[in-house]
């Protein structure tokens, strides 16, 4: 019996490993994968960069580009891995509005081990000094929505196959 497609959404505040976890898993799996930082306008990348937080206005727009891309590929018949912070939970109701299934996947850990691992990170647009209005927007996954929360703190191989794991289930 043929499954629906699945669209992975690897969610959480900026630094906290979703584009490490998400291409590992396309790779594996031979899914399409997107970084949803690259559907982002000029605009939005340049308030980020200049340690301007984005308001809704600025995230509607963007996150519908993301619901497109990924509705176009199940419309293929394609699953797909896509990160994207997806903090509030009005923006994971848009993305379920996406053909095909969307399973979250909440990559949570302390905001001081995010903190020092985005000091490592070399030319992403998003500063440190944006991590606390994230963690103050985050509205963690609730009971009602199709996801699961995976503590960041064991080595990403480890992440990886948490959600691989998952995603075996899923399909049966």
């Amino acid at each position: 019996m043929a499954h629906q497609p699945m669209h992975v959404v690897l969610m959480g505040v900026s630094g906290c490993g979703k584009t490490s976890v998400a291409s590992a898993i396309s790779n594996k799996l031979g899914w399409p994968y997107a970084e949803a930082d690259d559907f982002h306008p000029e605009a939005n990348k340049t308030k980020m960069a200049a340690g301007i937080a984005l308001t809704d206005e600025d995230r509607w727009p963007w996150l519908d580009s993301l619901k497109d891309w990924m509705t176009h590929h199940a419309a293929a018949g394609n699953s797909t891995v896509v990160t994207c912070s997806a903090l509030k939970r009005s923006y994971r109701d848009l993305l379920t509005q996406a053909k095909g299934e969307v399973l979250f996947v909440h990559l949570d850990g302390p905001q001081e081990l995010i903190a020092e691992r985005m000091t490592k990170r070399v030319g992403h647009f998003m500063p440190t000094t944006l991590l606390p209005s994230q963690f103050a927007t985050l509205e963690r996954l609730d009971e009602s929505e199709n996801g699961i929360t995976v503590d960041i703190t064991p080595a990403i191989p480890d992440l990886v196959e948490k959600v691989l794991g998952e995603i075996s289930l899923r399909q049966g």
